[in-house]
């Protein structure tokens, strides 16, 4: 057949052809043509001789046209792009080779695996490229400086209802924590640094945005103004009992770390708890903290520049359950009696004062102090009403209600004021 006097070469191989018949019709020497072909004399001195014995086919390379020795079975790759089609549908090539390793025993590179799902069609989610922005240096240590953030996503795929990952991120090292929540707010903000520095300690300071959890949106009055005295959220006012700075970043993208960390949590997270068959909060964290954020640190994190860790111990003093509450300011009555929350409570125990704290805890119990003494209380099912007054009489004339007329001086005194 025709195809069969067919030689495909390389462009790297048809250079040598008029190289080599030039030495052997001693036109070059086996030096010359050695140093144009980038060879040395010996393969120069071989490729003469398979070029007398075999004609021009012996330039083509000998592996062209076999299957590589470091070639997959086909029955492993149909195994593995079956996988890759059910059970790790949508996973990018490099988390697919992870968990086909980890849960299924299968190896492959991950670049041998994106070459074979270009070449079977098989779609997955590309990271975008960038846009530039100035790079800001990690901190140093440590502890040194937290960024902190909630992540709206249906993490459950459906599975359940959609809730939120509050998460963090040490700037130094990239080490993370996290919890889910049913909603983003001060709770769940109180809740998980509580957790955090139960686990870490205090860090220095903390990185967040301008929400209304994490900066208060309240109007300062004119006293305030003067005093330079500024309003705090429920979550500013307990970082500030713990002596944490706050920094408030004036874009998603100057929080980056964070940001991008729930990018990888929303990718290989997801995919996690959905091979897990996790479909509701209580399994997520469980399985957050028992699995996923140990491994996410081995992989991801990194060593800080300095080794010091400036996370603080938390003060033995300091009693958790006051600092992460809702405090309120309370008017104490003459019948000393409290408002809260369209509830009243009487005060049980004889003091002077005007006022009182109202602390609501994470566990949703209330207690009442004064400085820093407990008050007992009772609350008041339904406080008594004042008796309605009989409405106040209407002028009339004649026995009808009296309506001025438009010249009347009454009407004309109320424009001229009003002008």
């Amino acid at each position: 057949m025709a195809g069969k006097d067919i030689i495909a070469m390389s462009r790297k191989e048809l250079k040598r052809i008029p190289v080599v018949h030039n030495v052997i019709n001693n036109h070059l020497t086996q030096k010359e043509a050695a140093d144009i072909l980038s060879l040395s004399t010996r393969q120069i001195r071989r490729i003469i001789k398979d070029l007398k014995e075999e004609g021009e086919a012996a330039l083509v390379h000998r592996s062209r046209g076999r299957p590589s020795n470091r070639a997959k079975p086909p029955d492993l790759k149909n195994k593995i792009l079956s996988l890759c089609r059910t059970t790790y549908q949508g996973f990018n090539p490099t988390f697919a080779a992870e968990k086909l390793f980890e849960r299924d025993k299968l190896q492959v590179h991950p670049e041998t695996l994106r070459l074979w799902f270009i070449e079977a069609g098989i779609g997955y989610k590309k990271r975008k490229a960038p846009k530039h922005r100035a790079w800001r240096p990690r901190r140093e240590s440590f502890g040194h400086m937290v960024q902190m953030d909630g992540s709206h996503h249906d993490w459950f795929e459906q599975r359940g209802q959609k809730c939120v990952l509050m998460g963090y991120v040490d700037d130094a090292t990239g080490r993370i924590y996290a919890n889910f929540y049913g909603y983003e707010g001060t709770r769940p903000a109180m809740d998980s640094f509580k957790r955090y520095i139960k686990r870490y300690g205090i860090p220095q300071s903390i990185y967040l945005d301008k929400h209304s959890t994490y900066r208060s949106t309240q109007k300062l009055s004119i006293e305030d103004e003067l005093s330079n005295i500024k309003a705090l959220s429920q979550f500013e006012r307990a970082l500030k009992e713990f002596g944490v700075d706050i920094i408030h970043a004036d874009s998603p993208q100057a929080k980056g770390r964070v940001e991008r960390s729930f990018k990888t949590h929303q990718d290989r997270l997801i995919k996690e708890m959905r091979l897990e068959g996790i479909s509701n909060i209580k399994d997520a964290n469980k399985f957050l903290h028992s699995y996923y954020i140990p491994k996410h640190n081995r992989k991801f994190a990194v060593i800080a520049k300095d080794t010091t860790n400036l996370h603080r111990p938390i003060p033995k003093h300091l009693n958790l359950d006051r600092v992460f509450s809702i405090k309120h300011k309370a008017a104490l009555r003459n019948d000393f009696t409290v408002q809260y929350s369209n509830k009243f409570y009487q005060i049980l125990d004889t003091i002077r004062a005007k006022e009182a704290t109202l602390e609501e805890r994470l566990n949703g119990k209330l207690y009442i102090y004064h400085k820093d003494t407990q008050l007992k209380y009772k609350p008041i099912d339904k406080k008594p009403q004042k008796p309605q007054q009989p409405p106040k009489p209407r002028y009339t004339f004649g026995g009808k209600r009296f309506v001025p007329p438009k010249d009347h001086p009454y009407r004309l005194f109320r424009l001229k004021k009003a002008s």
